[in-house]
C-alpha cells in the first residue's frame, strides 16, 4: 500500500505552509544580513528541536545521511532565498521559490516511481499557473533593489528546496520528524554562519526588536518546517509539494500588511487559481484512493518511532 491523503497530515501540511509564510517578513526584520538571518533561524530552532528529538530516543544516535544532506540543501535554500528577498519583492521571492513542486514531481517520478495521474498533473499545472501569475504581476512598490537578480536567485532556490524535500522524505523512512529537523539544523547552521562571515554580512541584530525577530524565526521554523516534515512521512511527496504552495498566498498577504506591497487584482486572481490547483490536487489524491488505482507516492512507514513533532 502507498501513502494515502491522511486528513491530519494535510492539516499539518497546511499549518506548516502558513507558518513559514511568515519567514520572509521576519527575515527582513532581523536587522542582519540574509545568510545571518537564516543562521539565527536555525540557531534558535536547534535547542527546541533537541528537546523534541531526544525526549524518547538516544541522544548519541548518529544522524542519517539523508538528514545531513537535507541540512546542506536547506542551507543553500536559505542563503539563495534570503538574498532573493533583498533584491525582489516578498511575493516574487516566495512564489518563485515555490516552483519546487515541478522539481519534486519529476524527481519523484524518475527516482522513486511515484507516477502522477493525469488529474494530479492538471492540478500541478493550475497551481503553477497561479503562482506564475502572482509573480509576473507588477505591483506598485516594494519590488526590491534589483528584481531580475532577485527573481533569478529565488528561482534557483526552487532546486535547493526540491532537494531538501526529497532528502527529508527519505530520512523520514527511519527517523522521527523532530530528529530529522534537528540534524538538518545542526548541519545547516554552521554553513550559513560561514557564508555570512565570508560575505561580510552584519551578523548581530542591532536592537531588541531584531533579536525578537530572530527568535520568532526559530520558533516559526520548528512549527512550520517541523509540521511539513511530519506530514512528509504520511503523504505522497508530490502531493505535499503542491499543497505547500499555499505559502506564497500567505506571504503576499503579509507583504501587503507589513511592507505595503500592494496585492494587485492580477495577483489576487493568481492566488485564487493557485489555491484551486491545491484543492484539485487533494481531490485527485482522494479519487485515486477510492478507485484503488496506483497512488502517487512511495511505500509508507508501517510504524513511526515516538517523539515526532
Amino acid at each position: 500500500m502507498a501513502p494515502r491523503s491522511d486528513p491530519r497530515a494535510v492539516a499539518a501540511l497546511l499549518f506548516g505552509a502558513a507558518a513559514i509564510g511568515f519567514a520572509p517578513i521576519l527575515a527582513r526584520l532581523t536587522e542582519t544580513g540574509p545568510s545571518a538571518a537564516a543562521f539565527w533561524r536555525l540557531a534558535f530552532a536547534v535547542p527546541l528541536l533537541a528537546v523534541l528529538a531526544f525526549r524518547r530516543s538516544q541522544p548519541g544516535a548518529a544522524p542519517s545521511r539523508w538528514a545531513v544532506a537535507a541540512g546542506v540543501f536547506f542551507a543553500l535554500d536559505m542563503a539563495f532565498w534570503h538574498y532573493g528577498l533583498v533584491f525582489t519583492s516578498v511575493a516574487n521571492a516566495t512564489v518563485l521559490t515555490n516552483l519546487t513542486p515541478v522539481v519534486v514531481t519529476v524527481a519523484a517520478w524518475l527516482l522513486f516511481r511515484e507516477r502522477p495521474k493525469a488529474l494530479f498533473l492538471a492540478a500541478l499545472a493550475l497551481a503553477i499557473a497561479g503562482a506564475v501569475t502572482m509573480a509576473m504581476a507588477k505591483g506598485s512598490g516594494g519590488r526590491g533593489t534589483n528584481p531580475p537578480l532577485g527573481d533569478l536567485l529565488s528561482t534557483v532556490t526552487a532546486l535547493w528546496y526540491g532537494g531538501y524535500f526529497l532528502c527529508v522524505r527519505q530520512a523520514r523512512e527511519r527517523s522521527t520528524a523532530s530528529s530529522v529537523m534537528f540534524w538538518s539544523g545542526v548541519t545547516g547552521a554552521p554553513l550559513l554562519l560561514i557564508a555570512a562571515l565570508v560575505l561580510r554580512e552584519g551578523v548581530w541584530p542591532a536592537s531588541a526588536s531584531g533579536w525578537m525577530a530572530c527568535v520568532a524565526l526559530g520558533v516559526m521554523h520548528v512549527a512550520g518546517q517541523g509540521s511539513i516534515a511530519w506530514a512528509l512521512g504520511r503523504l505522497p511527496m508530490a502531493l505535499a509539494a503542491v499543497t505547500v504552495l499555499v505559502q506564497p498566498v500567505v506571504a503576499a498577504a503579509l507583504g501587503w500588511l507589513v511592507f505595503t506591497e500592494r496585492v494587485t487584482p492580477v495577483q489576487a486572481v493568481g492566488a485564487v487559481i493557485l489555491l484551486a490547483g491545491v484543492v484539485l490536487a487533494q481531490v485527485s489524491a482522494r479519487a485515486t484512493q477510492k478507485k484503488g488505482a496506483e497512488p502517487v507516492g512511495p511505500t509508507p512507514l508501517s510504524e513511526k518511532p515516538s517523539g515526532a513533532v
